[in-house]
């Protein structure tokens, strides 16, 4: 129950906060975005190691993909936010 728990609190806390970044802080320049898609990539499809077989190693590997990959994507499709503008002539 615990497990499930933490996997959830994990899972809502790689979704939100790059998205939270993203429009909290703009993106970055295109070139850090295309690094963090291609990172997260790179952690998803590495082999498994010893860490990977823990339940904390698990959360940490599912996180770091999840924050880099919504983080990265954002950032290259244009996340932004509206710009206030002063239309007082």
């Amino acid at each position: 129950m615990l497990d499930t728990l933490l996997a959830a609190l994990v899972f809502v806390l790689g979704v939100s906060l790059p998205i939270y970044l993203l429009y909290h802080f703009r993106p970055l320049a295109w070139p850090w975005h295309v690094l963090a898609v291609i990172a997260a990539l790179a952690i998803g499809f590495a082999p498994g190691t010893a860490l990977l077989n823990t339940v904390p190693g698990t959360f940490l590997f599912g996180f770091a993909i999840g924050f880099l990959g919504i983080w990265g994507l954002g950032g290259l499709l244009g996340f932004r936010r509206k710009s206030v503008t002063n239309k007082a002539g």
